[in-house]
């Protein structure tokens, strides 16, 4: 094998680990910590959109009160982005 064919496919494999990899892992590690950071009485946005306050909490569901009423969900279906927006204001 080429040394220099060597140290081109290290080189993709880095850059594939630094541009796609990374990014998805912190992210990942960003919404987890976001997560577990809930607590009853926040303000949050759902990813389908639906605006609401954390009445309950579970270990991995969250009870949302909604102007219809509440609602028993995911909490990984809360926006991290449209609620950090929503507290911003």
């Amino acid at each position: 094998m080429n040394p220099s064919l060597a140290i081109q496919i290290v080189l993709m494999i880095a850059v594939f680990y630094f541009l796609l990899i990374r990014p998805q892992q912190q992210r990942a590690k960003k919404e987890k910590a976001f997560e577990t950071g809930l607590k009853v009485g926040d303000r949050i946005i759902t990813k389908a959109g639906i605006h609401g306050k954390v009445a309950e909490m579970n270990e991995d569901t969250v009870v949302v009160e909604t102007m219809a009423g509440k609602i028993k969900m995911e909490k990984s279906a809360i926006s991290m982005e449209m609620s950090a927006k929503l507290a911003a204001k």
